[in-house]
């Protein structure tokens, strides 16, 4: 009997070594192109949708969609250099403040504000995301720029964006 416990628990120990894996790294994030859902949003949307021009290839989009039923919706995500989340999120939406509260995924206002290319964007703090929000958008929608990524790579990717 000790024989058979012996056997099994090495069995074990190979199969727990060698058949299951124990790679720690986080799991390389596809790329995709967005190409074709952002000339799809400024046709549909009623405002001008943004999206970043000239971003290092460092930074890799990773998630886009636009939802004409919901809001008129526009999400783009992107991985950062340093593998940090960062989102773009423009909406139409009727509850402005709901709207800013799920896309920074509930940061609070600050005082402290941002001068970007002319426009004045207001810093949250907090929840699970920073975030840099625009609510004077032409056509009446509001900018989010939200993430994991630090206040100065959401600053990179505002100053980045160019409406179309």
């Amino acid at each position: 009997m000790i024989l058979s416990l012996v056997l099994i628990s090495m069995a074990a120990l190979v199969v727990y070594f060698i058949a299951i894996p124990h790679d720690d790294h986080a799991p390389d994030l596809k790329r995709v192109d967005f190409q074709v859902e952002l000339a799809t949003a400024r046709r549909a949307a009623p405002y001008p949708v943004a999206a970043p021009e000239g971003l290092p290839d460092t930074w890799k989009a990773t998630s886009v969609r636009y939802r004409g039923d919901k809001s008129d919706a526009w999400h783009l995500g992107f991985s950062a250099p340093d593998g940090q989340y960062v989102a773009i999120e423009q909406s139409t939406t009727q509850k402005r403040s709901e709207f800013i509260d799920e896309a920074s995924q509930g940061a609070k206002a600050t005082t402290a504000t941002e001068q970007i290319a002319g426009r004045t964007w207001v810093r949250y703090t907090g929840g699970r995301y920073d975030a840099l929000v625009l609510k004077d958008n032409p056509g009446g929608s509001t900018t989010v720029v939200a993430g994991t990524g630090s206040f100065a790579q959401l600053t990179e990717m505002v100053k980045a964006l160019k409406l179309g």
